[in-house]
């Protein structure tokens, strides 16, 4: 209890939103306060209960029996699990509902992918998956490598080697004069999201795909592999969806509609029509396997910065390597298993505050997702403390466990389509993923909860000692490749922000590749996410289980429990602050570096006359204006905050355009989405900087009128609280 009350005094951050140290902060109590907070002493002491409770040992438990069988999403394995989740939510004392979706996703019925040639030369793969002593590699319920949205097929080609499949990519192969049309494309995983390698592949009129993990970026070239490290061994395959989400989110047959049950099947499109499903098959495949078929193509060497740590000169091919790919998808609708916990608002309970992780995992998913389980039912186990004490929260928490994330995000997005009224008064959605691999905090956010996030770190203690964000600041600092976070070797998350307009530990932005998809980009609820992070090399494979975690990822379950703190503490806060805790001065001028940014692109591309910035570069200024004038509001409210509170809420709303994004209308966010050719890491301001990229100056032009509009909308609305 003394660390935990010391935390409180150390978590201490002016009304004013500054940067006050924790030290400075503790040094008197009566100088506590937190923004958006008449009563700091009131909400402090609610916090100090809240984080008294979550409890490594308790979180330990719960992953030990989340992972105990593969429980991929509509399985009776992942049913099982909404239903210890579901009993943990009613425990602590919430309001809780499983939730059906009848999605349409595939489960692999037969995968061989094998080397025909040269002669001589045999691989049949994949693999199974094994090392020496895991004591869960050989459940019969672990599903073989496979793609998820993939279609069925048989396809057999010689194979050309791309390196991470990029547009840039596939330019250099055709400098080389190496045509892709008809061939077999083989990829590595990293630089961008599975789908867009795909997607790009398809482009270029390749027959098929095939991904692996190179050991440069996902294995012993990093360090130890799996068991005597964290690195993925020779025969761990990575997993994953290939559906294109940077089309949009959710069941590939219901875009913008929830996929309910009862939803007529006139309301759907059929998969053929569905722009989210690749048109050419796609197989994952180990390093090990991928060995022989790299070994012997011939062709140019690779351009030097494609070679992987496999001991060969890389060749791009075509052939003489020929691969016979066959696959067999079973595809159906199947049922997702959402689970819903609510405590309503006390004063405000139309305005719901939601938290979710997703609980589906490719087989046992021990850091990704249950890491992110576990830290949520720990949160809960606050919540429930609080609620046994007599707190109510002011507005409604809703916490979520997901289904069906893997696959596309989709028990999110149903959910969130489903409401998507109910959540138009919704002043946040807080998202976990991968809660734990490691002890190095990062998070993502949209600009005007980024300082939020740094002052709720404040106030949690972190196992090393002092406070997470005092490890955030250190842990800021440049480290060597072979530390980087398991999301960041592999390029599925970028947490380095675009632009840093504050001299203070970087928060990322959200692109997308996790729940907070539909809440952001579809319907403009400011979203944060979060993880803590180190050496993982086991992602999507059958070896990220609870061995792998037992012993590298958190043997003492303390960041399960920092997490589970900091997760909690967000929503908490969020649900009793009296003013919303939003900074719009420092959204603003994060807009404005972005503007900078894609000018210089802009007359690098097209000379310094062909786009005018001017109405752009106002309407940005009078929302970084607006941002700072009722930042000082907030600051100094009056007595009835609702009117303050209607217009913080509205001015992400108005950055949303009705009209969406060019060729891909689900996504309304006129600053964040994620890139078309990145998929999940994030594109800023993506209407015009994706017109740069293809060097459209008209779609330029226009795409920089739908961003003056969207800005002086939000601008309009801040502006309309006197």
């Amino acid at each position: 209890m003394k660390l935990i009350s010391t935390v409180v005094l150390c978590s201490a951050i002016l009304f004013s939103g500054s940067s006050t140290t924790a030290d400075n902060a503790a040094a008197s109590s009566s100088a506590i306060a937190i923004f958006g907070f008449r009563d700091a002493a009131a909400e402090s002491s609610v916090e100090t209960r809240f984080l008294a409770a979550p409890d490594a040992k308790l979180a330990e438990e719960h992953l030990r029996i989340l992972t105990k069988a593969p429980h991929m999403a509509g399985t009776a394995e992942d049913k099982a699990t909404a239903e210890y989740v579901a009993q943990k939510f009613r425990a602590a004392g919430l309001e809780t509902e499983i939730v059906e979706y009848k999605v349409w996703i595939n489960y692999p019925s037969e995968i061989s992918v094998d080397l025909i040639a040269p002669p001589g030369v045999e691989m049949h793969g994949p693999t199974r998956e094994h090392v020496d002593n895991d004591p869960f590699q050989d459940d019969p319920r672990v599903v073989m490598p496979f793609n998820s949205m993939s279609p069925s097929g048989d396809v057999t080609a010689e194979v050309v080697y791309a390196n991470y499949g990029t547009p840039e990519d596939f330019e250099k192969l055709d400098k080389l004069k190496i045509d892709v049309h008809g061939k077999i494309v083989l990829v590595r995983y990293g630089q961008n999201f599975r789908g867009v390698k795909v997607f790009v592949a398809q482009e270029h009129g390749a027959a098929a795909v095939i991904i692996y993990s190179d050991p440069a970026d996902d294995g012993w070239r990093r360090g130890d592999k799996y068991p005597d490290g964290p690195w993925r061994p020779d025969t761990g395959v990575q997993r994953g969806s290939v559906g294109y989400m940077f089309e949009f989110a959710g069941d590939p047959t219901t875009p913008g509609v929830a996929s309910v049950p009862s939803l007529p099947e006139s309301q759907r499109i059929s998969p053929q029509e569905s722009a989210q499903l690749p048109k050419i098959p796609v197989t994952p495949l180990s390093y090990h396997d991928v060995w022989p078929v790299l070994q012997h193509l011939r062709g140019p060497d690779s351009p030097r910065e494609w070679q992987g740590s496999l001991p060969f000169t890389y060749h791009v091919g075509p052939g003489p390597s020929k691969v016979k790919i066959h696959l067999k998808q079973d595809y159906r609708f199947r049922t997702l298993w959402d689970v819903i916990g609510r405590v309503p608002g006390s004063e405000l309970p139309d305005e719901w505050v939601v938290a979710g992780n997703h609980r589906d995992a490719w087989v046992y998913g021990a850091v990704d997702p249950n890491s992110g389980s576990a830290a949520m039912l720990e949160a809960i186990h606050g919540v429930g403390d609080l609620l046994k004490s007599g707190w109510k929260p002011k507005r409604t928490l809703v916490f979520c466990s997901w289904d069906g994330e893997e696959e596309g995000l989709m028990g999110s997005t149903e959910w969130a389509e489903q409401h998507e009224s109910k959540l138009e008064n919704s002043p946040a959605y807080f998202n976990v993923d991968v809660a734990v691999s490691g002890s190095k905090f990062g998070a993502s956010a949209v600009p005007s909860l980024k300082q939020f996030v740094r002052d709720v770190t404040k106030a949690v203690p972190s196992p090393k000692g002092g406070t997470v964000y005092e490890e955030w600041q250190k842990a800021s600092q440049p480290e060597p490749p072979s530390t980087q976070s398991p999301t960041e070797a592999m390029a599925e998350i970028h947490r380095t922000p675009a632009v840093q307009v504050k001299t203070d530990v970087p928060v990322g932005d959200l692109g997308s590749g996790s729940d907070y998809t539909a809440f952001l980009q579809h319907l403009g609820v400011p979203a944060t996410d979060m993880t803590s992070s180190g050496p993982y090399g086991v992602y999507h494979s059958v070896f990220d289980n609870f061995a792998w975690f037992k012993k590298f990822g958190d043997p003492e379950f303390v960041y399960e429990q920092e997490m589970a703190r900091i997760f909690g503490l967000e929503a908490v806060r969020m649900a009793d602050a009296d003013v919303l805790p939003y900074d719009y001065e420092e959204y603003g001028k994060e807009i404005a570096a972005y503007l900078d940014a894609a000018r210089k692109r802009a007359e690098a591309k097209f000379g310094g006359r062909v786009l005018d910035f001017g109405p752009v570069s106002a309407a940005a200024h009078r929302f970084q204006t607006a941002g700072a004038r009722i930042l000082a509001k907030q600051k100094n409210p009056p007595r009835d905050v609702a009117s303050l509170n209607q217009a913080l809420r509205g001015a992400e709303r108005g950055l949303l355009v009705p009209q969406g994004l060019p060729h891909r209308p689900w996504f309304r966010h006129a600053i964040y989405a994620p890139g078309e050719y990145t998929g999940y890491a994030a594109v800023v301001i993506p209407g015009v900087n994706e017109a740069l990229d293809k060097g459209d100056s008209e779609a330029a032009r226009q795409q920089l009128a739908v961003l003056a509009s969207a800005l002086d909308r939000a601008a309009k609305t801040l502006e309309g609280y006197r």
